[in-house]
């Protein structure tokens, strides 16, 4: 390339370095500069030629100079050279041709550039930028691996909500709830507008504003905290609480965390804060067994969340911080404290006005009192355990409407406590047990034991105990049915059958006695000769016909009540002597219906149907009201009303049962123990007649009386007459001795004759 002259067309070649001399004592460069460019450069811009004295400083020996040789060529052959890398300039000490930077333009030589001074900010804030955002990839490597433990998103679903059971009064008032929850399902559209607004206030006051995890909230909490060095606030929003509600355990680990935070940002996605809000309400758990806002309303106040008072709603949103510490049933002082905690929040939000806050400070919420006894709980759990029979597995909630009474069974408790409470440490019982039936088999009233508290078991349904003598009915019926009347004479004394020599609880005998006689002062001997001469199976026949579903043993102890029975079906099998002679299925639950109100189940009328004779049912009603007026059940008091039944003891008084009637109620009392030892001589005739009586009055109180079907008001014979001479006993266990293997009995099917008798009787069915 070449470097112009003074003329624009002259032109000079190159000139390379001769041998020996440096850069700077080379007069041309062939480097170009601006005027070798397209267009060339101003004449002010042209630099002068130089002479060999003005060339620079020679350069530090040593530093080899690239030379090229320039060939000739046209104008229009020229290109421009690439610039040199900035490193090889340094390296020469040649920084180009700007003016003012030492190059060939400037005698100056080049300097450098200033070094700048070290920054402590700009080193901070250069670290820290790099150590957030190594901080933000772990937090997002731990989030998502936390987050990959739960199911896909696409997939996940809020669980459905258990169904709840309430369970309701013949007269549709509440009784009691069963299910996961502890109560329905309220919308929250029906319920108070200060209801949900409590929670807002006092658990998330910015609901509306956040998209599930609250900074602000959260913030706020922790300085709050820290301030009183104690934890006084929770950071966690309304989201994060129903997340951890639907989907987490209540476990407290910084894993949970994460994943409670990662499924409140999807609940916020996925539903309305209006529906959050609704499943929250529903969900939360209030202490007591109640989940949702209905369930708490019901357990602490006795209404529906439809209907509570501003302080009430203050009290239930003050529960959630700590169910089991701030349960109105176990600390109302500290419920109330919190309630106007609430209040004073709500006030500050402006959700309510002062007056309406000191309204409800001056009149604070209260526990109401249960609505049914604490017995309902046995009634309410046999329904639970009975209902997939009747309308199959559930899929929501139902409500159930039952047979029993609320005042009887108030009544029925009262009567079974209070006697226990009394006389039960005197006689050595511990437990007891009470059904009450209609005629048609409903169940009115039903105590399972002494305490549902206490114990949940259910003594009258799942219990099976010894009858006694209860049973014996069953025995006498049967002969009436094989031609005896209650006139019929037969022998008490002494009998013995292989080695079993039944007894009477006195040890002594009468002799020639009536059958109306024998069945109400409840002789052992003549019972026994009874079932020799009818047969066991037959009795078992009988027995079963009329109720009792339990597996009897047809053999001659059956005749001293030895075969188990529960309370109900004893019940239930007494209830054909009280209409009549009708059989029936002793039933609590009369229809079901689903959450839309639509009818699951509705019962019909039915039953077994006529299971007795009219004529029999007469005969049985006459004897055994002969056993409340001369006999073991004497003691029973029910003044203006026909009543009938017989007491029952087992061996060692084990047991004491009265199962007694009038044409309007069939109710079974039970005493023992559950660990079936004895008691201290608690027979039928004391404590289960006193109970029983007690029961009736009160169930009986305004019931129009009733006779029952051929009782002692109807002209018959024998009832009433005096009996024998001497004291009439109380009921006691038969006293057996040695032991009587099972199926010895000889079965009598056949027409019985006095010849038969006399070998059934004393020679064991020998001839």
């Amino acid at each position: 390339m070449a470097w112009r002259g003074k003329g624009e067309d002259e032109r000079r070649e190159p000139v390379l370095a001769r041998p020996g001399e440096t850069r700077a004592q080379t007069p041309f460069d062939i480097r170009l500069d601006a005027r070798d460019r397209a267009g060339g450069a101003r004449e002010e811009e042209r630099p002068k030629r130089r002479t060999r004295a003005e060339s620079p400083p020679p350069e530090p020996e040593g530093e080899p100079v690239a030379r090229e040789r320039s060939t000739r060529s046209s104008p229009s052959a020229r290109k421009p050279e690439k610039a040199e890398p900035r490193r090889e300039k340094a390296a020469r000490g040649d920084s180009g041709r700007g003016e003012g930077r030492g190059g060939r333009g400037s005698a100056e030589p080049a300097r450098r550039k200033p070094r700048k001074r070290f920054s402590l900010l700009g080193f901070l804030i250069k670290w820290c930028l790099i150590l957030g955002v190594w901080v933000a990839l772990g937090v997002a490597g731990i989030v998502a691996y936390e987050a990959s433990k739960l199911p896909p998103m696409q997939t996940l679903m809020v669980p459905k909500r258990p169904p709840t059971i309430m369970i309701q009064s013949a007269d549709g008032k509440p009784l009691a709830t069963r299910g996961d929850m502890g109560g329905a399902a309220v919308p929250l559209k029906q319920l108070p507008t200060y209801l949900p607004n409590a929670f807002i206030a006092i658990e998330d006051r910015r609901f509306y504003d956040h998209w599930g995890l609250d900074p602000v909230g959260l913030g706020r909490a922790m300085a709050t905290n820290l301030l009183s060095r104690r934890v006084r606030q929770g950071g966690s929003t309304l989201t994060q609480q129903l997340a951890k509600n639907l989907f987490l355990t209540q476990e407290r680990t910084f894993s949970r965390k994460i994943q409670e935070v990662v499924l409140a940002l999807w609940l916020e996605q996925k539903f309305t804060k209006a529906e959050i809000l609704d499943l929250y309400m529903n969900r939360v758990y209030f202490g007591a067994g109640a989940y949702g806002v209905e369930a708490a309303a019901q357990r602490y106040f006795g209404k529906s969340a439809r209907n509570v008072t501003l302080a009430e709603a203050a009290m239930l949103a003050g529960i959630v911080n700590a169910p089991s510490r701030l349960a109105p049933t176990r600390n109302l002082k500290a419920a109330q404290d919190r309630a106007a905690l609430v209040l004073s929040s709500m006030r500050e939000q402006g959700l309510i006005s002062p007056e309406m806050q000191a309204m409800a400070v001056s009149k604070p919420a209260t526990v109401a009192p249960p609505s049914a006894p604490g017995s309902i709980g046995y009634v309410a759990d046999w329904v639970a355990e009975q209902l997939d029979s009747f309308v199959g597995e559930l899929s929501g909630d139902v409500t159930v409407r039952t047979t029993i009474d609320a005042n009887m069974q108030a009544q029925a408790q009262g009567a079974l406590s209070d006697t226990l409470a009394k006389s039960g440490a005197k006689f050595g019982v511990g437990q007891g047990a009470l059904v009450s039936l209609d005629t048609d088999g409903a169940v009115k009233a039903l105590i399972g034991g002494r305490s549902y508290e206490e114990s949940q078991y259910n003594r009258a349904v799942t219990a099976r105990r010894q009858p006694g003598s209860a049973f014996k009915p069953f025995i006498y019926l049967t002969a009436l049915e094989k031609g005896l009347t209650p006139d019929t004479v037969r022998e008490d004394g002494p009998i013995q059958l292989k080695g079993w020599r039944p007894e009477n609880s006195t040890h002594d005998y009468r002799g020639a006695v009536t059958l109306q006689q024998a069945l109400a002062l409840s002789l052992n001997t003549v019972s026994v000769r009874l079932v020799l001469e009818v047969g066991p199976k037959a009795v078992v026949s009988t027995a079963h016909r009329l109720g009792i579903a339990s597996q009897l043993e047809p053999n001659a102890s059956i005749a001293l009540g030895t075969s188990e029975v529960s309370v109900l079906e004893l019940a239930s099998a007494y209830v054909p002597f009280a209409n009549g002679g009708i059989g029936v299925i002793p039933y609590v639950i009369d229809s079901v219906k689903g959450a839309d109100g639509r009818v699951l189940y509705s019962r019909a009328a039915s039953g077994p149907g006529r299971v007795m004779a009219p004529e029999y049912a007469a005969m049985m009603n006459r004897m055994m009201e002969e056993t409340l007026i001369t006999g073991t059940g004497r003691r029973a008091d029910l003044p203006g009303w026909e009543a009938a039944g017989k007491t029952g003891t087992s061996q060692d008084y084990r047991d004491a049962w009265f199962v007694g009637y009038t044409a309007r109620l069939v109710t079974a009392v039970w005493l023992g123990n559950d660990d079936s030892s004895p008691t201290k001589k608690a027979s039928g005739a004391n404590l289960p007649v006193e109970i029983w009586s007690r029961y009736m009055k009160g169930a009986l109180q305004g019931v129009p009386v009733a006779e029952l079907p051929g009782g002692a008001r109807s002209a018959f014979f024998g009832i009433g007459q005096p009996l024998p001479p001497g004291a009439l006993p109380d009921e006691a266990p038969a006293a057996v001795v040695g032991t009587l293997p099972p199926q010895q009995a000889p079965r009598q099917e056949e027409p019985m004759t006095l010849d038969r008798w006399f070998v059934d009787t004393f020679l064991g069915g020998r001839r």
